[in-house]
C-alpha cells in the first residue's frame, strides 16, 4: 500500500478539477467533471470529497480510487444489468454512453447505521419507525443486520440540494418514473448488492449499504451509471471484527467515507452552516481509508504517482480534444 509519507506528499497536489474548452459541453458535478460528445460523456473523477450534500475538502487520490473501484464492479456485474462505461483512458477517467439519468437513487440497506439525516439510524432514533415504506420493529441497535436488506429510494437532488428519501408510493406519486421503471430499478439494485455483498465477503469486507443510479439510453435501455460499490456510495466494515463490536456496543472498524461525516459530526456539521476545515491528518487518514478498500476489495495494489495528475490527464484526454461546441 502506498505510504503514509506518500500521502502527505500528495496534500498539495489533489486533482481539484478540470476546465476543458474543447472536450465537449461541462457540466460540473459534486465530484465529478463531465464532458457531453453527442453519444459519449467523458467524465473526469477529481479528488473531491463531499459529504452532506456539500463539497467538503480534497482528498488525495480519491478520484483516482473512485474510478478505479467502479470499473472493477461494473466488469464484476455486467451479467446482472448493463451499464455506461466504454472505456478508461486515465486512472481518473472514463468515458462513458450519454443517457438521461432516472430521477430516482436506489439506495440498499442491509444494516440499519449512520449519521446523515437521510440515514436509517439517525431516522430511528428520533422514532420514525415506516422508513421509506419499511416497517421497521422495535428494538432495533445501532449497527445491527437487518433480517432482508431494504429499499430505501431517494429522489435525486438539483446541484447543491439535499436528497431526499422516500417511499416507492411518494416517488410515483411525484410522476417522474413509471411503476414498472421504478421496479426494475429496485429488483436489479437488489441483484447489484447481493453481488456486491458476495464478493466483498471473500474478501473478509462487510458491503453495509450502498446506492445505485441508473439512466436511460436514446433506445430505452435502463443501464447502471455513476458509480457502484466505492467508498463514495457505499459503507463497507470488517466482518472479522462485527460480531465483538456490535455486543460491545463499539463502532464499527470502518474503510469508507463514514470516517469524515464523523468527524464533520463531532465538529457540530451535519450539512448547514459553514463547513468545518479538514486537518490534514484527516485528509491524509481518509486517502489511506479509500486506497485500502480499493486493494482489500478488489485484491489489486493501488498504484499512485505523486505530483499534478493533470498533465497526465489531459495527455491521455487529447484524443477527445476535437470536439466543438
Amino acid at each position: 500500500m502506498i505510504s503514509t509519507d506518500d500521502l502527505q506528499k500528495q496534500l498539495p497536489y489533489c486533482f481539484k478539477g478540470t476546465n476543458f474548452t474543447n472536450l465537449g459541453e461541462r457540466y460540473e458535478g459534486k465530484v465529478r467533471d463531465n464532458y457531453t460528445q453527442g453519444e459519449k460523456r467523458i467524465i473526469v473523477i477529481t479528488d473531491r470529497l463531499s459529504a452532506f450534500d456539500r463539497i467538503i475538502a480534497l482528498i488525495p487520490f480519491k478520484g483516482q480510487v473512485l474510478n478505479q473501484m467502479a470499473t472493477f464492479w461494473f466488469d464484476q456485474t455486467k451479467d446482472i444489468v448493463g451499464n455506461h462505461m466504454i472505456e478508461s483512458p486515465d486512472p481518473n477517467a472514463i468515458i462513458v454512453k450519454q443517457c438521461e439519468a432516472m430521477p430516482v437513487e436506489m439506495v440498499v440497506r442491509g444494516y440499519i447505521t449512520g449519521v446523515t439525516s437521510t440515514s436509517a439510524w439517525y431516522n430511528y432514533e428520533k422514532g420514525v419507525r415506516n422508513f421509506c415504506g419499511n416497517q421497521l420493529p422495535e428494538g432495533l441497535k445501532k449497527n445491527q443486520k437487518f433480517d432482508k436488506p431494504i429499499l430505501t429510494p431517494s429522489t435525486k437532488a438539483v446541484h447543491g440540494d439535499h436528497d431526499v428519501s422516500a417511499s416507492k408510493e411518494e416517488i410515483l406519486a411525484e410522476g417522474k418514473i413509471s411503476e414498472e421503471d421504478f421496479d426494475y430499478m429496485a429488483d436489479v439494485a437488489m441483484k447489484l448488492y447481493n453481488r456486491g455483498v458476495e464478493i466483498a465477503a471473500k474478501q473478509g469486507i462487510i458491503l453495509v449499504d450502498t446506492k445505485y443510479e441508473f439512466g436511460k439510453t436514446p433506445d430505452g435501455e435502463i443501464i447502471l451509471i455513476d458509480e457502484i460499490h466505492t467508498p463514495d456510495s457505499s459503507r463497507f466494515w470488517f466482518a472479522d471484527e462485527y460480531d465483538k463490536r456490535f455486543e460491545n456496543g463499539e463502532e464499527q472498524k470502518k474503510i469508507d467515507k463514514e470516517y469524515v461525516r464523523e468527524w464533520l459530526a463531532g465538529q457540530g456539521f451535519i450539512g448547514e452552516g459553514e463547513v468545518p476545515e479538514l486537518p490534514d491528518h484527516v485528509r491524509v487518514e481518509a486517502a489511506r481509508r479509500y486506497i485500502e478498500a480499493y486493494e482489500l476489495i478488489t485484491g489489486k495494489i493501488f498504484e499512485g504517482e505523486v505530483g499534478d495528475p493533470l498533465p497526465r490527464v489531459t495527455e491521455n484526454l487529447k484524443p477527445y480534444m476535437h470536439f466543438n461546441n
